[in-house]
């Protein structure tokens, strides 16, 4: 997994008039939290972006105060209107204790479904997974080629090694849909 290095400072001010300065000054309020600890820290804006606004997954080494903890992003509210961020929520982890984190999903192959006229859709680009650390990779590789026209692939199908997944078991993480185009070709079939 990728590491990336944040700066940011404590803070032992708090309140709604506190976070409202902090983000006009381009701050963000920030909580560390796990292994019996909580602390209460501000990043720029301008670093939190590096890590937010990507596709990837890091392990983030907080530098908070010139002492490094190391952590994962667990949550990040948002402005509901100007959709920057509001508040993160940074989990320290640990070689023995397992952590919960969304992981982006990549389907590999080429699907039967999709050579036969359908369309491949993506319902979930992300699946949260439960593990020790250093055992989550960085994707999850779901292999499509045998997924035919009208077929899904849902969560409890699938099962990676030393990963445990948490969201329900029914949710559809991918499936073939019949186009029309599929729909005329299965028609001219039968009727000949």
């Amino acid at each position: 997994m990728k590491t990336i290095q944040i700066n940011a400072t404590a803070r032992n001010e708090y309140g709604k008039k506190v976070a409202k300065h902090l983000r006009k000054e381009g701050k963000v309020p920030c909580v560390v939290y796990g292994l019996g600890e909580h602390m209460d820290i501000t990043v720029s804006e301008d670093e939190l972006r590096k890590l937010i606004y990507t596709p990837h997954i890091y392990i983030v080494e907080l530098n908070i105060d010139g002492k490094i903890y190391p952590t994962v992003l667990k949550d990040a509210q948002y402005h509901p209107v100007k959709d920057n961020v509001l508040h993160v929520d940074f989990l320290r982890i640990n070689e023995e204790k397992p952590v919960e984190i969304e992981i982006p999903v990549v389907l590999d192959g080429l699907a039967e479904g999709v050579r036969a006229g359908g369309k491949m859709n993506l319902r979930m680009r992300k699946l949260r997974v439960k593990g020790i650390f250093t055992n989550i990779p960085e994707r999850l590789h779901i292999d499509v080629t045998k997924l035919g026209l009208g077929k899904s692939i849902q969560v409890g199908e699938l099962s990676f090694e030393g990963l445990e997944l948490t969201n329900a078991k029914e949710s559809v993480v991918c499936a073939v849909q019949l186009t029309r185009a599929a729909r005329g070709a299965q028609a001219a079939a039968a009727n000949s």
